[in-house]
């Protein structure tokens, strides 16, 4: 059942396992302000006792912003059954599709609304790796090509960022089409300078 409640009533959950780093809450603070509608939609989470299962952080901004009252959800959990919301509410299963925020998002409103986005300084073709036309990729080898394997890493997307940066300035350099090319030249570089 969701109701409105003073925030006096409700109790932060000693267990709760997720902390925010300062300026993390500074925006969050922000963004209640801003946009206040947002916590009828996503009421606060509580128990039985009024102890906070899904929200401590929200909460804490709530009261930071100098709300009163506040929309809440009460729930009748077991004991196990709450431990395991307040973990999973708080996992990220989700990723962000980085070419999506990039291509069809305002990176400014990004930031602004508590996105940890990369910040472009000037360089508008940092995701020129991506933007491969139907002719280049219908000629590039593919994973079943006799000699070739897939290569992948999971890496920051700030990392991401300057590497293809630095990909993309070798590209240019060295007049290298391929990727690839840039790559292995970066490393016989290495192997040289040893």
């Amino acid at each position: 059942m969701i109701k409105k409640v003073k925030i006096s009533e409700l109790k932060p959950n000693p267990n709760n396992p997720r902390l925010i780093k300062d300026d993390k809450f500074r925006k969050l603070v922000k963004s209640i302000q801003e946009f206040p509608d947002m916590l009828n939609v996503r009421p606060i989470v509580v128990n039985q006792d009024m102890v906070v299962l899904g929200g401590n952080m929200r909460l804490r901004a709530i009261k930071e912003a100098g709300y009163k009252d506040v929309a809440v959800q009460i729930v009748d959990w077991s004991e196990d059954q709450q431990k395991e919301f307040i973990v999973k509410d708080n996992a990220s299963f989700g990723e962000w599709n980085w070419d999506d925020l990039a291509n069809n998002w305002d990176e400014e409103q990004l930031v602004e609304w508590g996105v940890d986005a990369w910040v472009n300084k000037g360089n508008d073709d940092l995701l020129e790796l991506d933007a491969k036309t139907e002719e280049e990729t219908s000629n590039a080898p593919k994973i079943t090509d006799e000699g070739y394997s897939l290569f992948e890493i999971v890496m920051l997307h700030e990392n991401k960022v300057h590497l293809f940066d630095v990909l993309n300035q070798v590209k240019r350099e060295f007049l290298f089409d391929k990727t690839e090319d840039a790559l292995m030249e970066i490393i016989r570089i290495y192997e040289n300078k040893n």
